[in-house]
């Protein structure tokens, strides 16, 4: 092997170890700061204003384009259902494909991505710009610590408002599906609410609250490490809120695979 063949292989050598070992360092961060979280939720119970202040931020100002996007969800899934089962003569069973898909599936991941866009992205941006301008580091100075401060309360808001909102898009994607199925194609509104009851038990939407749990922990979670990890300017302020939202985005399919697998056993 010759001396430029033999460097050119150490060059790439090195280079995949280096990837290989920030993979591993930044995994064991996040680590960190994910059993940090956990450790100072106590503590941060008694600052419940802090995270009634989130819940406001993070929630109920993402109440209006979860419902919108509930009530569309479920319109559109009516709508698909009812031109497939319709070839089929089974149209009348539509109810009961819209409260296992709705139920199931689309409410929680659906509000979860509407969540990590419009919530995950700002916790990102905040904490971002906090970063960049030092003020995360003037709290520790003020012998505050930013993690009992800034993040748990975070966490706490998207742990109790995913679920709940969740619960909405549920229920709104009920009326979308009633709206579309008994208001525009005539279906009787006795034999949709009967269908959509008829194979749901307390066990689906157990699945539905577990999933948004999860998916609220991930998106707080995702959010305030990107913003905390910001370094530079304004460039990467900027960058932040995108990075948040793809991870989040991303993680929240994969948790969704998984839960399902797991769940549904």
């Amino acid at each position: 092997m010759s001396v430029e063949v033999a460097g050119g292989v150490a060059h790439w050598l090195r280079r995949l170890g280096a990837v290989f070992t920030g993979a591993i360092s930044q995994l064991g961060f996040e680590a960190r700061f994910f059993l940090a979280v956990l450790w100072y939720t106590p503590p941060a119970l008694r600052r419940i204003h802090l995270t009634l202040r989130e819940i406001y931020f993070s929630g109920v100002l993402s109440m209006v384009i979860i419902l919108m996007s509930g009530l569309f969800v479920g319109m559109v899934l009516s709508l698909q259902g009812y031109e497939t089962l319709k070839r089929y003569g089974s149209d009348e069973q539509l109810g009961i494909l819209v409260a296992l898909a709705l139920v199931r599936e689309l409410a929680p991941v659906i509000t979860g991505l509407m969540m990590a866009g419009r919530a995950g992205t700002a916790m990102a941006a905040e904490l971002g710009t906090m970063q960049v301008t030092e003020q995360i580091d003037a709290l520790e100075c003020l012998a505050t610590d930013p993690i009992q401060y800034l993040f748990v309360p975070r966490l706490l808001a998207a742990a109790i408002m995913l679920p709940l909102l969740t619960g909405f898009s549920i229920f709104i994607g009920y009326l979308g599906g009633y709206t579309l199925l008994v208001g525009v194609q005539g279906q009787s509104p006795w034999v949709y609410g009967q269908d959509f009851y008829k194979l749901l038990s307390g066990r689906d939407l157990s699945i539905a609250m577990v999933k948004a749990l999860v998916f609220g922990l991930i998106i707080a979670l995702v959010g305030c490490w990107r913003g905390y990890r910001t370094q530079g300017g304004a460039v990467e302020v900027g960058n932040a809120p995108t990075r948040s939202v793809v991870t989040s985005s991303l993680w929240i399919l994969i948790a969704d695979f998984f839960l399902t697998k797991l769940l549904l056993v």
